[in-house]
């Protein structure tokens, strides 16, 4: 029996790891361990050679503040962007946090109107009002239909000034039920391009959503492997009665 094995990217772990980001990786290693899964947690810091970006097998990246995205937006404008732009167009599975999710876009316009170009992997942009316009932050609970054309819905808590806009040639990653989103007007959460997905879901979201962590996994296995790969099932049942709390204190 082929004993399955997985190398996950944690993206800057020292400087992207904004409010609790960091538990998305735990979840990830601690699924795929459940089942048996082989995982190898390989940081890609400042010193880390670009190269290593090749063979991984499913990407993460947290949020941060303005300062830290300066910092890793010079290191990926080196040769680490052209590896993580390659490796995300060979459909290697990727989730991007706030943060990271604003740099792989087009531009990030900060409060005070400086531009900070981005990787422009995903066809987005994000500008920031001003300094004196509302934050964007609280519960978020949004409705996705990249789970095998099944719906789900999937909660979380938002903290963004910056207000994100799409492109017509990608889709959002879920459509608003409760919060703010993208930019608070037009109901997009997030963006989906490949296999990889932008949110500003901080939670962290995988601990809150583990069907979103198995799909993630599910769908670095498949490529990995070429073929389709179902996880076998876990008990999730305290995890799902958490969540129908949550769609309760909210009336949905």
């Amino acid at each position: 029996m082929l004993k399955y094995s997985l190398k996950i990217g944690w993206f800057y772990p020292d400087l992207m790891s904004t409010y609790g980001d960091r538990g998305n990786i735990f979840v990830l290693k601690k699924q795929a361990e459940w089942r048996g899964i082989e995982v190898e947690v390989v940081p890609i810091t400042l010193p880390t050679k670009a190269n290593k970006i090749r063979f991984l097998d499913l990407l993460f990246m947290g949020g941060a503040q303005d300062r830290q995205q300066e910092i890793v937006k010079e290191d990926l404008s080196q040769s680490k962007g052209q590896y993580l732009r390659e490796a995300i167009e060979r459909n290697i599975p990727g989730l991007f946090i706030c943060g990271a999710y604003q740099f792989m876009g087009k531009y990030y316009k900060a409060a005070n109107g400086n531009i900070l170009p981005g990787l422009s992997i995903f066809d987005l942009y994000t500008e920031h009002p001003g300094e004196k316009a509302k934050r964007l932050i609280g519960n978020i609970i949004t409705e996705s239909d990249i789970f095998n054309g099944r719906k789900i819905r999937l909660v979380g808590f938002e903290n963004h000034g910056g207000r994100t806009y799409l492109s017509e040639t990608v889709r959002p990653f879920g459509q608003v039920l409760v919060g703010f989103g993208n930019n608070g007007k037009d109901g997009s959460e997030g963006v989906v391009y490949n296999n990889t997905i932008g949110t500003y879901l901080h939670g962290p979201v995988l601990p809150k959503n583990l069907e979103l962590a198995d799909y993630l996994i599910e769908e670095a296995l498949s490529v990995k492997y070429n073929k389709e790969i179902e996880l076998t099932s876990l008990d999730q049942t305290l995890e799902k009665e958490a969540k129908r709390v949550v769609y309760k204190r909210f009336g949905i």
